[in-house]
């Protein structure tokens, strides 16, 4: 069973967030403005946020862009995560990804499940790791943010969290890329 660790230290990363949206502007952004708020109640810094148009390219640019930048860990996207012809945020992730953490998806299906039963699997959640850098990408709905966020990533992107975390292997992630 999970737990907090009180011999760790707090340790605040440095997230993005990413909404993909043709429609959307900021002042519409609800689930941008949930994962916001929320990782900076758990106490950690937004990095960056933007929002950009479903294409493919434009999605993997910005996502390679934030992982070549050393002041972003994680990036979390938005949007275009569904089944339609331009929902191509998964399909961006992908190309970007060096790692993709295949049991992200499937623990968020298992959360979803809960909330909204067989609908769970329309979504195309995924997670990866490029760069030294975690790359999410949810649903565009404000309740799968608060899902993902809530029962997976505060856990997952906090130090104290025993028994393993994403953070204690950050300073790992980019080590094949220091081997010569």
């Amino acid at each position: 069973m999970s737990r907090i660790n009180p011999d760790n230290p707090f340790i605040p990363v440095r997230i993005a967030i990413l909404t993909v949206s043709d429609t959307r502007g900021l002042d519409q952004d609800k689930s941008g403005d949930t994962l916001v708020k929320r990782l900076e109640d758990a106490g950690h810094t937004l990095a960056d946020r933007k929002i950009l148009p479903d294409e493919r390219d434009l999605i993997a640019d910005q996502l390679r862009a934030w992982c070549a930048d050393p002041e972003v860990d994680v990036v979390i996207s938005t949007g275009g995560t569904g089944l339609t012809g331009r929902d191509v945020t998964v399909e961006a992730h992908r190309d970007v990804y060096e790692k993709e953490i295949d049991a992200f998806g499937t623990v968020f299906t298992i959360v979803s499940m809960q909330k909204i039963g067989t609908s769970a699997v329309q979504s195309r959640a995924t997670g990866g790791v490029a760069g030294g850098t975690y790359l999410f990408a949810l649903p565009g709905s404000t309740g799968a943010c608060k899902d993902a966020w809530d029962e997976i990533l505060v856990h997952q992107l906090d130090y104290r969290h025993a028994p393993c975390n994403f953070v204690e292997i950050m300073p790992r992630l980019d080590e094949h890329l220091r081997r010569k």
